[in-house]
């Protein structure tokens, strides 16, 4: 974790609410705040529904917030953009989706897709320059150029992610949203498309928020973790305080979900359960503490003394 900088990314009280018609309103997300520093990979978990998408598309302005800030690249963009702010996001905030034959255009040819976002930014760029730098993030990410010409229909699910990866990539930009990136594709091609992540960020220096509810793989790739239930995010911290000092119900019955790699315990193994109701969790009552600089836990004071009186007595 960078120190010493400021982060690429302050999200502050954002709020997403969706309209269901006159009587009914969805609050998908509730006050969510973190930060992503330069370099780093925030890593977002939490179960299906709970807010990480939109929270995702919230920040990338794919949907206008209901309320909070957002600060990117020294930048607020939570209003309306200007012509330069929107120039500025687009090039320097990419976006990766979960599933890879939705996202690419079938009618589109490989290298075209890839070369969106330059087709955009930069409409009269040389044709020769533009193959180029299409040719060069195919290399990157483990494409040969010969495929340049084929269309998605013609790749396997591995190739196809990793044309989403090039199309984010060519851009260069300073933080890529990985929208449950990985979950549509086989085990091993996950573990290459991580690697790969990882390594690309170790040469670019780029930053990742990552979205998932494989917590192994978070475990793997985050420095950072934040976890969301209910459009609330109830903890966060550092990578190795999540998994080794969980305070939230929700957060331990997360990892006590994990599967253990010996077959005995595994057989034996009883998951925690957690409901707010049996737990009398009240979110919207409770307020960020913090255990230490980097460690928060959202409680009201009664919770965090009874969940600091259990994990004591483990």
């Amino acid at each position: 974790m960078l120190e010493d900088k400021a982060p690429l990314l302050a999200v502050r009280g954002l709020k997403h609410y969706f309209r269901l018609g006159k009587n009914y309103t969805v609050k998908a997300v509730e006050n969510i705040s973190f930060d992503i520093m330069p370099g780093e990979t925030f890593g977002l978990v939490g179960e299906s529904g709970s807010g990480k998408t939109t929270v995702g598309q919230a920040v990338i302005r794919l949907y206008n917030p209901t309320a909070g800030r957002i600060v990117f690249n020294g930048e607020d963009i939570s209003g309306k953009l200007t012509k330069a702010q929107n120039t500025m996001l687009r090039t320097n905030m990419q976006m990766v989706f979960q599933d890879p034959m939705a996202s690419l255009n079938p009618y589109k040819k490989i290298i075209d897709t890839i070369a969106m976002g330059l087709d955009a930014q930069f409409p009269h760029m040389n044709p020769k320059e533009r193959e180029q730098r299409v040719y060069s993030i195919m290399e990157k990410v483990g494409l040969s150029k010969s495929q340049a010409n084929r269309y998605p229909s013609q790749l396997s699910g591995g190739q196809r992610q990793r044309i989403g990866l090039a199309r984010a990539l060519i851009m260069n930009p300073k933080l890529i949203i990985a929208d449950e990136a990985i979950s549509a594709l086989d085990v091993s091609i996950q573990a290459q498309v991580v690697n790969l992540m990882k390594d690309l960020q170790l040469v670019s220096g780029m930053a990742y928020l990552f979205i998932a509810h494989d917590l192994s793989m978070v475990r793997y790739i985050s420095d950072v973790i934040g976890v969301m239930h209910m459009g609330y995010m109830v903890e966060s911290g550092l990578t190795d305080e999540i998994f080794s000092k969980p305070v939230h119900p929700y957060t331990k019955s997360l990892l006590s979900a994990i599967p253990r790699m010996n077959p005995y315990k595994e057989r034996t193994r009883r998951p925690m359960e957690y409901d707010p109701e049996s737990f009398r969790v009240r979110y919207a009552d409770g307020t960020n503490h913090f255990l230490s600089r980097t460690h928060s836990v959202l409680s009201t004071d009664a919770e965090l003394a009874e969940w600091e009186d259990s994990s004591a007595q483990v």
